[in-house]
């Protein structure tokens, strides 16, 4: 099944020890390109988090978003600055000598002064890893389940353009003989208006013919045409892994052809066929961009 780039999606995992959320969203790009928006904790864990996210993801941009709380008791730890207490009680029993005034006695004092305590929180992510796998598993499920359905979508929108696409071919093989016709008949009206009935040589009027039906001849573009529209039902209909860069190549070639017929071809209704054509392949081509 044909997956979108374009995604979103969200999971949730809980321990004794941690609680995760983890959301992910995805947009267009060539390769892929994780920006992962997670607490300094986890800066140990992009390594995992890469190669989970990879099993879901082949192409696009993903944004990885992650919370986490520790629910661990004694996860904080309270340091002292034995210097600095020191320092302030030498400082206060100075200015308690010099102002004449009581010395403080209470530690609580010294204590509420800037930067004698500090708290800090336990580095350690111990435990956390097994629930940080599992919500973000949740998540690239739930994108998996987004992305596929928009696949889905975009795969109607193919198969309906591929159609109009044929449309057009057979439309330009119809016309292919009556090119070469008109162009017989014009060149006879000309020949007739500068020469005398009698003059007028019906073997070059043949020749003629032949090698402008040569010149105008755009079988092949239209036999590789239909080529490259089984290839692409194919591709889609078989698509089990990212197949965007396929496809693309395909419209790449489509194009291609779709330009030599328009160059060919010398016929007001076949030039506007080509120019339908091609407005409907470049359609197909910004569409293709969504897929991975």
């Amino acid at each position: 099944m044909l997956k979108s780039m374009t995604g979103y999606g969200e999971g949730a995992a809980e321990s004794a020890d941690w609680k995760i959320r983890v959301e992910v969203k995805t947009v267009n790009q060539r390769f892929l390109d994780i920006a992962f928006h997670t607490p300094r904790l986890l800066n140990a864990e992009e390594t995992v988090m890469r190669d989970v996210i990879k099993k879901h993801v082949a192409r696009g941009k993903l944004d990885l978003f992650v919370t986490v709380e520790d629910l661990r008791e004694g996860r904080a730890t309270i340091r002292v600055d034995h210097k600095l207490a020191m320092a302030y009680h030498q400082a206060l029993n100075e200015m308690s000598d010099l102002l004449r005034v009581a010395r403080p006695d209470d530690v609580a004092v010294i204590a509420s002064y800037p930067d004698v305590l500090t708290v800090e929180e336990t580095a350690s992510f111990e435990g956390g890893e097994p629930v940080l796998v599992q919500a973000l598993t949740q998540a690239l499920t739930a994108l998996d389940t987004m992305r596929q359905t928009e696949g889905g979508n975009l795969e109607k929108d193919f198969l309906h353009r591929i159609e109009t696409l044929s449309t057009f071919v057979e439309k330009l093989r119809a016309l292919a003989p009556d090119i070469v016709a008109h162009y017989r008949e014009r060149l006879q009206a000309t020949m007739e208006e500068l020469l005398s009935a009698e003059e007028i040589d019906e073997k070059r009027i043949i020749e003629e013919t032949a090698l402008y039906a040569d010149k105008v001849n755009f079988t092949e573009e239209v036999v590789r045409l239909e080529s490259h529209f089984a290839q692409f039902r194919a591709i889609i209909a078989g698509a089990e892994a990212p197949v965007g860069r396929k496809l693309d190549f395909l419209i790449q070639e489509m194009n291609r052809e779709a330009n030599t017929i328009g160059s060919k071809c010398q016929s007001a209704e076949a030039a506007q066929t080509v120019v339908d054509m091609k407005s409907e392949i470049e359609k197909l081509r910004e569409q293709v961009q969504n897929i991975e």
